[in-house]
């Protein structure tokens, strides 16, 4: 009998913003490599997460949520996560299982019209409705697109997670190994670096101050005794803003650089010295050229 062949190839993860594509990445490759919160619009890059399963490697590409963008920082998300449908082997389209199916309808529509790649509709957040409801969801979305499959999971408890990952496997094409087998992601530290502070930002302040901010690492040193030391900066757009980050005898700007660093430790698995800046960039998420300095830039 002939060895069964190797499948390798790569799968955007779409979806509105806050239906858990990030959470369910997470969850598969069983590293935390992309920031996650309660709040939408976290994710703005599109990030790649490597998964080597038994005779294969996914390579899942992780996007920013879809939705009616204004500024020009949200229209960049929204191209990152439109373009990744174009070129892949397989898309992963997300809902949030709790909401209302006819209000997916048309943005499923419009973000599918046209690509070619095998679409799979995952019904996340079952844990959050009754499971008498599952069946009347299932055939609801199952009129709106052709999709290869409708699989209902919940990303948090991991419930259902596996066997996406092996229904994607099996739709990929046979092909090379693209990246080693020892590594999760092919992003920078530095970007992962950025991530994390600008994770914990995500979760300790509120309001408008969160989508105001961009991190941007200065620096990145290892020192002769492995002490890593980093500089960077976190830029915002009002001096009200710079206040919130900051906080009361600079309380609010220490927690921040705490938590950063114990998970930057964790990440190196090495000692870090952490400092942070806090600086007002004007109005730099309509401003083309802090966008591309900030890594906003397609």
């Amino acid at each position: 009998m002939s060895e069964a062949a190797f499948r390798s190839g790569f799968v955007a993860i779409v979806g509105r913003p806050n239906v858990g594509k990030s959470t369910m990445l997470n969850k598969i490759l069983g590293e935390k490599i992309v920031i996650t919160s309660d709040k939408p619009q976290t994710t703005r890059n599109r990030i790649q997460g490597i998964h080597n399963v038994p005779g294969g490697q996914i390579v899942f590409i992780d996007t920013p949520g879809i939705h009616r963008a204004k500024s020009r920082l949200n229209k960049f998300m929204v191209e990152e996560a439109l373009s990744a449908v174009q070129g892949v082997d397989v898309i992963l389209y997300l809902v949030d299982g709790a909401a209302d199916p006819t209000k997916e309808t048309g943005m499923i529509k419009e973000v599918l019209a046209g690509v070619d790649a095998p679409v799979i509709l995952v019904l996340n957040k079952i844990d959050l409705f009754p499971k008498s409801d599952l069946l009347e969801r299932l055939l609801a979305y199952g009129d709106v697109y052709p999709f290869k499959e409708i699989i209902p999971i919940s990303a948090q408890t991991g419930d259902g997670v596996e066997q996406v990952v092996q229904l994607v496997h099996g739709l990929l094409p046979e092909g090379p190994c693209y990246f080693p087998d020892d590594i999760l992601t092919d992003l920078p530290e530095r970007f992962i670096v950025a991530e994390i502070i600008r994770e914990k930002i995500f979760r300790m302040t509120r309001d408008e101050v969160p989508y105001s901010v961009a991190v941007v690492v200065d620096s990145f040193k290892e020192r002769p005794d492995g002490l890593v030391a980093i500089q960077a900066t976190v830029n915002v757009e009002r001096d009200s803003q710079k206040g919130i980050i900051i906080g009361k005898r600079g309380d609010m700007l220490k927690r921040i650089g705490m938590q950063s660093r114990q998970e930057i430790e964790r990440l190196l698995d090495t000692k870090v010295f952490l400092e942070l800046f806090v600086r007002v960039s004007g109005e730099w998420s309509e401003n083309s050229r802090m966008l591309k300095e900030f890594g906003y830039s397609s």
